[in-house]
């Protein structure tokens, strides 16, 4: 390409300048001046990369230095500093922050929660998203959903690190609350606190907004979970079985072990559940180990309260027993089914008849009936066999697995041995009876040609 020597020398001593408007303004100056006959497809390219830095580039956002200027945000704001949630701002533009005044923010104790959880409640005030005074009086009625800092961790269930923004008609009051129906945690914005166009708004609000699920009030220090979890089954006065396999079994302590991290969701069978048992599961006569296998296939490995689990996103789940046996292999799959919680094994469905316990990072639900694996007990739906009514005692019933319509199709369709007799006589006779029409058939038309 043609370069005068002028453009050369003026894009020579401007490159290194400009990192600064003042100099990038100078040489769009000094290119101005450049004969106009020797402007090139270079030059060209420069000045639709320059010609618009009227527009200075944005510095690293500090949140702290535009909060410093408001005394009564200044709790808030040492939050957003000793969380590091304000360093995690820096790099960031098009958001809106949510922050409690110091008269709302004491009225909650936050001296006794973990850090980690404090800093995910102050993400939660994030909203990736720019939005003005304007932006939010045009929200619908239905209410606008917004992704926040949380959301990005990782840690949040389904959508649960959004919230919802809705705009009461009347009053046009705006609240903020978590997506999840009944969150009893919400908060109305008060005022707009400081505005950068397009970049960065920050709205104060009149709580502390606390994401489903979350249990801020949880301390570091809980009591043993093995006790919970014992206690709350045998309070429940309906899992007094499950009670002696799990203490026989020995795997609550493992139980314990795991609700350290992500935390545990069990679903115990009822007594009723164990009475129904299909009398082909031969559960109680299983070897201990594969016994305690069938156990942690009733145990997701993650804390999921009521709520998650009506909204789940993945309906196949996997299990403490998917760990021990290898991925893919003993999954559960959770759905909402008719108003309640349905959980498949793929020969058995069951459903949540209660809540037991729901405490971070434990929740624990009764379930219709035990969760049969079909890595032990085949791939054939399999149902409880009771006598019928009137019935009394007599001998058990047969040792046969059911297979009703409503688990679905069977894997194969068969038909019994009197029909299948039924049908290979008449398939007989029609057969015969085909090859006498075909012979009258033939003879017929030997008959007409010799005619």
């Amino acid at each position: 390409l043609y370069l005068s020597l002028s453009s050369v020398d003026c894009l020579t001593h401007c490159l290194p300048l400009l990192s600064t408007p003042l100099s990038a303004s100078l040489c769009r100056s000094k290119m101005a001046t450049s004969s106009i006959s020797h402007f090139t497809p270079f030059t060209f390219i420069y000045f639709l990369l320059f010609s618009s830095g009227s527009t200075p580039i944005l510095a690293q956002l500090n949140i702290t230095n535009l909060l410093s200027s408001y005394p009564d945000l200044s709790d808030f704001t040492n939050l957003l500093t000793s969380t590091s949630v304000a360093a995690d701002l820096t790099h960031r533009s098009s958001l809106t922050l949510l922050v409690v005044p110091n008269t709302f923010l004491r009225s909650s104790d936050l001296t006794h929660h973990s850090p980690s959880n404090l800093a995910d409640v102050i993400r939660y005030h994030v909203l990736l998203e720019y939005l003005s005074w304007p932006d939010l009086s045009q929200i619908p009625a239905a209410g606008k959903l917004v992704t926040t800092l949380y959301q990005t961790t990782g840690r949040a269930t389904n959508d649960f690190g959004s919230v919802n923004i809705t705009r009461n008609p009347t009053t046009n009051n705006i609240s903020v609350r978590s997506p999840a129906a009944y969150s009893p945690s919400n908060a109305t914005i008060l005022t707009l606190i400081k505005t950068l166009p397009y970049n960065v708004s920050i709205f104060s609000v009149n709580s502390l907004i606390v994401p489903y699920g979350f249990d801020l009030m949880a301390s570091e220090t809980r009591p043993p979970l093995g006790l919970n979890i014992t206690k709350a089954l045998i309070d429940g006065h309906n899992f007094n079985v499950a009670v002696s396999i799990l203490m026989a079994s020995g795997v609550v302590e493992e139980f314990e072990a795991d609700e350290g991290g992500a935390g545990i969701t069990l679903f115990v069978p009822t007594d009723d559940a164990f009475s129904d048992l299909p009398t082909t599961a031969k559960f109680q006569s299983l070897p201990a180990d594969k016994k305690v296998v069938v156990l942690k296939f009733h145990v997701l490995h993650s804390y999921y309260p009521l709520g998650s689990l009506e909204s789940i996103v993945n309906p196949v789940q996997p299990t403490l027993a998917t760990e021990d046996m290898g991925a893919g292999s003993f999954t559960l799959n959770i759905s909402r089914v008719n108003g309640s919680v349905a959980i498949d094994t793929g020969i058995i469905q069951a459903s949540v008849t209660q809540t037991v316990l729901d405490q971070n990072p434990v929740a624990i639900f009764g379930v219709s009936k035990v969760l049969l694996p079909r890595e032990i007990f085949g791939k054939n739906p399999m149902v409880a066999t009771k006598p019928s009514d009137g019935v009394m005692g007599g001998a058990p019933p047969p040792d046969i697995a059911l297979s009703p319509e409503s688990y679905g199709p069977p894997s194969h369709l068969s038909s019994p041995p009197a029909f299948r007799q039924d049908v290979q006589s008449e398939a007989a006779d029609n057969g015969v009876q085909s090859i006498i029409v075909a012979l009258c058939c033939i003879g017929g038309g030997i008959y007409n040609l010799l005619v």
